[in-house]
Formats: structure tokens, C-alpha cells, sequence
């Protein structure tokens, strides 16, 4: 196929698919996604102006995608991947996926444009300008959210919650 536009499209698919599976936490429903996105953008193709960012204009059909699917599921629990069931088993022992899902659940508990911003800026690679044409913000409001974002995980990934105890009598001091 020998179109620009469909060869700049696909160029940008792993990309795409890699926000996607930020967004879903789900390999599955992010293909799904990227497929929806896929799709609209070759239907929408007359509404994108040539010389313009490609990659900030899909960003934005796969977000908008995104948040028309999660309107229509807020009340459906779906269990494609077994999170819910991983939870009633022993978990894995290596460290990196424990780290990994710690900052999965602390990401979480950041606010949705705080991690929209995170995941765009750092997981995704775009610009601080281009991350903001897909969130339509402003540039300063996108790297605040960015800066507001990354303190939020830092207090939330260094908090221990076990605080440690010090000692009722101090220990005698050889040196006395």
C-alpha cells in the first residue's frame, strides 16, 4: 500500500497500542482499543488536515475511544486477564513484578487527569505541547499535572506502612 497517510498511521501502532494497554491494563482490551481507534481514524480520515501532528491526532481519537467505552462499563466488572482471581492466590515472588504492581496500584490512586498527563508525557513519549492538543489544556496546566502526577507516586511508592519502632530504653553503649 503505497498511501502516506495509512503508512504514517500504521507507523505509530505500537505506540499506540502501548498507551492503549497504559489506559486498559488490559493486553486484550487494549487491542481492542487500538482497533476501535484504527478503525475511526480510516473512517475520519477526510477530517485530519495533512502537515498537522498525526500522532497527537490519533492520541486523541484512542483517548476519546477510551473514555466512550468506559461510560458504557462502569457498572460491568469483566475479568478478561484473571486480575480478580490472581488476588485469591499466592502472589509471585520476584521482585520486579512486585514493584511493578505496586506502581500499578499507585497509579491508581492518582487523580485520572494527573495519571492521563503521566502516562502521556512519560509512558508515551509525546511532548508536553502534543500531550496537551490530546488533552485540550493548556501547556503549563499539562506539565503541572505531570510535576503534581510524579510527587504523588514518589510519596506513594517510598510511604512505608509499617513505620518502624524505636526502642522504649536506649541500648547501653559499650564504650561507657
Amino acid at each position: 500500500m503505497s498511501d502516506p497517510y495509512w503508512m504514517s498511521v500504521t507507523a505509530l501502532i505500537p505506540q499506540l497500542r502501548g498507551y492503549a494497554i497504559a489506559l486498559t491494563r488490559s493486553s486484550s482490551e487494549a487491542d481492542d482499543l487500538v482497533q476501535e481507534a484504527l478503525t475511526r481514524a480510516w473512517r475520519f480520515r477526510t477530517g485530519y488536515t495533512a502537515g498537522t501532528n498525526l500522532k497527537a491526532w490519533l492520541y486523541k481519537i484512542l483517548r476519546n475511544c477510551f473514555h466512550t467505552e468506559t461510560a458504557g462499563r462502569r457498572s460491568t466488572v469483566q475479568d478478561v486477564e484473571g486480575r480478580f482471581a490472581a488476588k485469591l492466590t499466592c502472589g509471585p515472588e520476584q521482585d520486579w513484578f512486585m514493584q511493578y504492581r505496586d506502581l500499578l496500584s499507585a497509579m491508581t490512586r492518582l487523580t485520572p487527569s494527573c495519571r492521563e498527563a503521566l502516562l502521556l508525557v512519560v509512558a508515551s513519549g509525546l511532548t508536553y505541547e502534543e500531550a496537551a492538543t490530546v488533552s485540550g489544556c493548556a501547556v503549563g496546566t499539562m506539565k503541572s499535572r505531570v510535576n503534581r502526577a510524579r510527587s504523588q507516586l514518589a510519596k506513594l511508592l517510598n510511604s512505608d506502612p509499617k513505620p518502624t519502632l524505636a526502642p522504649r530504653h536506649p541500648s547501653p553503649s559499650p564504650h561507657r
